[in-house]
């Protein structure tokens, strides 16, 4: 394959991110949404979020990195946020599908977006800090607007929303006295497991 057909074929086989579908609600209950609406949705918000970000970040970086931090469930699926189980086997079938599915671009390319993904993962730079905080939010708003969406139907203990949503303490400190009131005002309600 030449170099285009190799950037065509990658296109291509990230489209089926719109067929995983993740455990959050939208936040008018009609649906679940999936990886790629969720993906796009982080990049907004680290555009119009960065001066919250506990460090100087590169928001560009960070919106790339966004845009393809899930790109691996297209073979590895959505694991999710409260499914120990699911944890067991999570980073052997990311890191397969991170060798497949970034190894259809030509070398370079793919290896910009690995090392991206990568970075994502490790949480150790500001933009990977950030985003983290920010892939902890987004379902939380959610949540928060959906009479508890999924913490609700799958009884959700509020130590696990707390340890879930530390990213958010290290990436972006100031948001995270939001997130101590939503989680408060949640276990309040009932949505949230005390």
């Amino acid at each position: 394959m030449n170099r285009l057909e190799q950037q065509l074929s990658f296109i291509s086989e990230i489209d089926k991110l719109k067929a995983v579908i993740r455990q959050t609600l939208l936040i008018d209950m009609s649906r679940r949404e999936n990886s790629a609406e969720h993906s796009w949705h982080l990049a907004v918000m680290a555009t119009v979020l960065s001066e919250y970000a506990k460090e100087p970040v590169d928001v560009l970086r960070t919106i790339k990195m966004l845009l393809v931090h899930d790109i691996v469930e297209v073979d590895a699926g959505d694991t999710f946020a409260y499914d120990t189980a699911g944890y067991v086997d999570k980073d052997d079938r990311e890191q397969k599908a991170a060798e497949r599915i970034f190894g259809l671009l030509p070398e370079e390319q793919g290896r910009e977006l690995r090392e991206l993904w990568e970075e994502f993962e490790a949480r150790a730079t500001p933009e990977s800090k950030y985003a983290n905080a920010l892939d902890r939010l987004q379902p939380l708003l959610h949540n928060a607007q959906t009479e508890g969406g999924t913490w609700r139907i799958h009884n959700v203990t509020k130590d696990k929303v707390l340890k879930r949503m530390e990213p958010i303490k290290t990436g972006m400190p100031e948001i995270y006295r939001i997130v101590e009131r939503i989680i408060e005002e949640a276990c309040a309600a009932g949505w949230i497991k005390s």
